[in-house]
């Protein structure tokens, strides 16, 4: 199934700019539809890439937490709780941040913003908001007994192995899931809409199994969703759905306007896409098509508030407008 989200930008009474999001819905075993818009999973694919530490045993062996494994899972917000954590991985793989090969930016945590700004010798990788993921891929090279120098490259088999689980649990050929180089220099990859949502709807139904795939998926899910703020951080929006929705939704955005969702109530899985990138649209158009679906109650809704309808402030703290998500069914898909 899919939807289309127009985000309205009102200034007063004034609809001062739209934005177009895209949305598919799809079941784990759905064919998805290959004329979706194609996109790249940017850092919505961190779940996936999580599995080949958990399905191949080094979870245990190392004896990760799950909040360590939903840190690994994350878009952090570089708080002192995040890089605790993340220093954690590190010790024990015997390994620090001049590993990294994610490079620095700031930070979105109002505190670490303003300690690093005071102390900017202090500025390194670790602070990256893909920093978990990294920790958990030098983990997984340190297990395998793979080299650490040059994991971030395409033909290292770190990366080789990245591509192929993301496109199977996606429901995907390697040959057709094209790859570029992310923010954090790692390799990333690009799929339809609906394969997105597939992959998120195996995410949402994965159980305990003897299949060691579904078990390392339903385990990630976990994870993320027992500690949310681990994955994202405090007040962001996929932490406070998670938190809000007491696990019965996983949630994980990614750059450039994209965001998934996990319904395991339903068994589904959604990709949303704002066509030109702007990740203040695809917030409230999450929650839009939520609640469109009936997935939200009205006392969720409430709580969802700040995210369901953003204020637009001016530079005196002024609110001057809102943004409005209108759910529109069987709209045509961009291709």
């Amino acid at each position: 199934m899919h939807l289309h989200v127009s985000v309205v930008v009102w200034r007063g009474s004034i609809a001062e700019s739209r934005h177009s999001v895209q949305v598919a819905l799809c079941g784990p075993d759905d064919p998805g539809a290959a004329a979706d818009a194609v996109t790249t999973l940017r850092s919505a694919a961190k779940p996936f890439q999580l599995v080949p530490l958990v399905e191949r045993g080094h979870a245990d062996r190392f004896g990760w937490s799950d909040e360590q494994l939903a840190v690994m899972a994350a878009s952090h917000s570089g708080s002192a709780y995040h890089v605790g954590l993340v220093r954690g991985i590190l010790e024990r793989i015997r390994c620090s941040d001049a590993d990294f090969a994610c490079g620095y930016h700031d930070v979105f945590d109002p505190v670490s913003r303003a300690h690093l700004a005071a102390h900017p010798a202090e500025r390194t990788a670790i602070y990256n908001n893909c920093s978990g993921k990294h920790a958990g891929m030098l983990s997984l090279a340190r297990s395998e007994g793979w080299p650490l120098a040059g994991y971030e490259l395409p033909d290292h088999p770190l990366q080789q192995l990245m591509h192929l689980t993301v496109a199977e649990i996606c429901g995907l050929e390697t040959s057709a899931v094209p790859s570029a180089i992310d923010g954090c220099n790692v390799p990333v990859f690009a799929m339809p809409l609906g394969a997105m949502a597939r992959g998120y709807a195996r995410l949402a139904t994965a159980a305990e199994t003897i299949a060691p795939r579904v078990r390392a998926l339903a385990r990630i899910r976990a994870a993320m969703t027992a500690y949310p703020v681990a994955t994202d951080g405090a007040g962001r929006f996929n932490a406070t759905l998670m938190q809000v929705t007491g696990g019965r939704l996983v949630a994980k955005g990614g750059a450039e306007g994209l965001e998934c969702v996990g319904i395991t109530s339903r068994g589904v899985g959604l990709a949303l896409k704002c066509e030109d990138g702007e990740a203040r649209a695809v917030v409230p158009a999450t929650i839009a098509v939520l609640e469109h679906m009936g997935e939200l109650s009205p006392s969720e809704i409430a709580e969802l508030a700040a995210f369901h309808r953003p204020q637009i402030r001016n530079h005196v703290g002024r609110t001057t407008g809102f943004l409005e998500a209108v759910v529109h069914a069987a709209a045509p898909v961009a291709g």
